[in-house]
């Protein structure tokens, strides 16, 4: 091998064939409208348990009409694509595949689906309710793929960029009739990386006609996150503004004075910290549990009480507990 192969390596590979950035932006509107999985170099990265050539044909069995076969291939895809919590390059690939399949083709197996399109385009976040790394995406740049030895976040870029484009897919389904495919949706939204006032705009306006608890919540945290990556100097005032009102639902409450928390450097004021200890909280674990954000921090169902106990006291050394949803596709 040539002794200068790793030479300033990452920089050197940006925007060649080894860049799943790349790769990805290259994959024509005509390819993904079609499923011309064909023309996606497939065999240049791999998965977790093996070759990249092998997602297409998973892909194509869950687009299909066998609905036994279609859960099964989204089994694999899950286990493929996201270990231990953890996002790979050939994952970037399939993201606008998997968006066209969530959205047109298999409604009962759209919200998982949108969860995996969200995880691949997000850090590894399993036990983490922390101030920073509760809305955290982005990775850390020195952080590596073992298989591919492709920067994460690259990986993580490249997916961002996929939802980015296909925005139009995503936005009608913060209106679907299921609860979970829309709180899905939202966590998906929060990857985007672009139109970012008419995308808030459409989060705000989901918002004020939301009447599920998850979904509230998710829809908190997705503008939250979205505000906070990209600066928006107002997004701390609306958050104070949802938290200090006792009127809001409680679910609103809790996801803005999480949301604040995570926006801002200052201490918990009294009031929040009254409102977010209150012994009645505990009753909404179950409830807020499945809000993405929080799924990932407590797999026991205790995912919004140990967000809440990090961020109070900045305790983010607990053990991360075993990905859950590798669990839940494994039933």
């Amino acid at each position: 091998m040539d002794d200068n192969h790793w030479d300033d390596w990452p920089q050197r590979w940006a925007g060649t064939d080894c860049d799943i950035r790349t790769a990805v932006s290259a994959i024509p509107r005509k390819v993904r409208d079609g499923f011309g999985y064909d023309e996606v170099p497939w065999k240049r990265f791999r998965h977790f348990y093996g070759p990249g050539e092998e997602i297409p044909g998973l892909l194509a069995t869950l687009a299909s009409g066998d609905a036994e076969a279609a859960d099964g291939a989204l089994c694999r895809l899950w286990t493929n694509l996201h270990h231990q919590g953890g996002t790979i390059a050939v994952g970037a690939l399939a993201v606008p595949f998997l968006l066209r399949i969530a959205a047109t083709r298999r409604p009962e197996l759209r919200a998982r689906t949108l969860r995996l399109v969200a995880e691949i385009g997000r850090c590894q976040h399993i036990g983490d309710g922390s101030r920073e790394g509760l809305l955290q995406v982005a990775e850390d740049p020195a952080l590596v793929e073992g298989s591919t030895v492709c920067p994460v976040d690259w990986t993580i870029q490249a997916a961002r960029q996929a939802v980015t484009d296909d925005l139009d897919l995503l936005l009608p389904l913060l209106s679907d009739p299921d609860p979970e495919v829309r709180a899905v949706t939202a966590y998906a939204l929060a990857a985007a990386t672009g139109e970012l006032p008419h995308l808030t705009s459409a989060l705000h306006s989901r918002l004020a006609t939301e009447d599920d608890a998850v979904a509230r919540m998710g829809l908190v945290l997705a503008i939250a996150q979205l505000a906070r990556e990209h600066h928006d100097s107002h997004a701390p005032g609306w958050a104070r503004d949802l938290w200090s009102a006792p009127g809001r639902p409680p679910e609103i409450r809790i996801g803005a004075g999480l949301a604040w928390l995570c926006l801002v450097t200052d201490p918990a004021p009294d009031e929040l910290r009254t409102l977010l200890t209150d012994p009645a909280i505990r009753r909404y674990d179950d409830l807020l549990h499945p809000v993405p954000w929080l799924t990932w921090i407590d797999t026991t169902g205790f995912g919004l009480r140990s967000c809440i106990d990090d961020i109070l006291t900045e305790n983010s050394t607990r053990t991360a507990p075993e990905d859950p949803w590798a669990a839940s596709l494994s039933d």
